[in-house]
C-alpha cells in the first residue's frame, strides 16, 4: 500500500539491468510502474518479451526470468511510437506526480520516443531522469548486453583457469552493478532535491559500472606490474597463499589464508600439523613454493569429508 508521500517510479524497462535496479525501490515500499510495449501485429506474446522466458510460475505471461526482477511492480502498456502514446506518458508524469523516470532504451531513440530528459521535465521540472545504456548517452547508437560488456571491460580475461579460455562470470554482474548504480544515484538525487528543489539527469552505462569494479587491477597497471599479476587465476588469489578450492572425499572446500597468523592457527590443527615447515611460515615463502603447497593441502583434504575439513 502506498500514500501520497510514497515516491513514484515510472520505468520504461526491459532485460535485467534496469528491472533489477527498480526492484530495489519496491523493496523500500515505493510505487514502481513499468511501461511495456503495446501488442505488435503478428507477434503472439504481449508486453515485455521477457515475460515469456523461462518456466511459467505465475500464469502464462509471467515466467521465471521475468518474475524475479519485477515482483511487486505495476505494469502498463504504451505505444510511444504514436503521438497519443507520448501524450499519455506526459499526462501520467504530471497526474501521478512521478518522482523518477527511468529507461534502458538506447539513447539514440530517446528523442523519437519522447522520453528524453528535456521533454519529460517540461511537465515536471523537478523530475529525476535516469538512463542505463551500454556506453552512456555520448555513444547513443551502441547496443550492449552483460556478457559483451564483461568481454569489453576485461572481466572475461580475468575469469577462469590460468591456462584456460576467457570465461564470463556466473552471475550477470555488470547488469546487477548497473542496477545498483541506479539505486544509489537515484537515492542521492532525491536527497539533493529535498535540499535544492531541483531534479537532475542521471547517465549510467554498463561499461562504466563494470570498470568501477576493476578497482584492484587498475592500480597494478599504473604501477607497471608484470602481466602474470594481471591475468585469470582460477580459484586462487594472486597475492595470498593458500587460497583455493581443495577436493574432499565428498566434494570441495574453499580455504582462504590471508595472513601468517592465520596460517599458524591452521597448522596448529592436527590435520595440517605436517605442513608446519619453515618455508611455509611467511606468505612470501608460501608463494615461492605454492604449487607444492597446493598439492600437499589437496592430498590432505581429499582424505576427509567436507564437514570434517570445514570444522577445522
Amino acid at each position: 500500500m502506498t500514500d501520497s508521500s510514497t515516491p513514484v517510479i515510472l520505468s520504461l524497462e526491459q532485460a535485467l539491468s534496469l528491472p533489477y535496479g527498480t526492484l530495489r525501490f519496491v523493496h523500500l515500499g515505493w510505487r514502481v510502474i513499468r511501461i511495456e510495449p503495446t501488442p505488435v501485429p503478428g507477434r503472439v506474446s504481449r508486453g515485455d518479451p521477457n515475460r515469456y522466458i523461462g518456466r511459467p510460475v505465475a500464469g502464462e505471461d509471467r515466467h521465471s526470468y521475468f518474475v524475479a526482477p519485477n515482483v511487486g511492480k505495476e505494469a502498463i502498456t504504451l505505444n510511444l511510437k504514436e503521438p497519443s502514446g507520448r501524450e499519455a506518458l506526459l499526462r501520467l508524469i504530471a497526474t501521478l506526480g512521478v518522482d523518477v523516470f527511468c529507461t534502458n532504451t538506447m539513447p539514440a531513440r530517446h528523442h523519437e520516443l519522447g522520453i528524453d530528459y528535456e521533454t519529460l521535465r517540461s511537465v515536471k521540472d523537478d523530475l529525476i531522469w535516469c538512463s542505463i545504456s551500454a556506453m552512456g548517452v555520448d555513444y547513443p547508437d551502441v547496443p550492449g548486453y552483460d556478457p559483451v560488456t564483461q568481454a569489453l571491460c576485461g572481466f572475461m580475461d580475468l575469469t577462469g583457469e590460468r591456462d584456460g579460455p576467457p570465461m564470463q562470470c556466473g552471475p550477470p554482474i555488470t547488469d546487477l552493478k548497473s542496477g545498483d548504480e541506479v539505486f544509489a544515484q537515484v537515492l542521492l538525487a532525491l536527497w539533493e532535491r529535498d535540499r535544492t528543489g531541483k531534479g537532475r539527469m542521471i547517465d549510467i552505462s554498463l561499461a562504466h559500472s563494470a570498470v568501477s569494479w576493476l578497482h584492484t587491477f587498475t592500480p597494478l597497471l599504473d604501477m607497471g606490474s608484470p602481466p602474470e599479476e594481471i591475468r585469470r587465476n582460477g580459484n586462487r588469489h594472486r597475492q595470498f597463499i593458500p587460497v583455493n578450492a581443495y577436493p574432499t572425499s565428498d566434494g570441495y572446500v574453499y580455504m582462504a589464508i590471508g595472513s601468517d597468523s592465520q596460517w599458524a592457527r591452521l597448522v596448529a590443527q592436527p590435520m595440517f600439523a605436517h605442513l608446519d615447515l619453515e618455508v611455509y611460515r611467511s606468505n612470501e615463502g608460501r608463494r615461492s613454493v605454492q604449487e607444492d603447497l597446493h598439492a600437499q593441502i589437496a592430498a590432505t583434504t581429499c582424505r576427509y569429508d567436507s564437514a570434517t575439513v570445514s570444522a577445522v
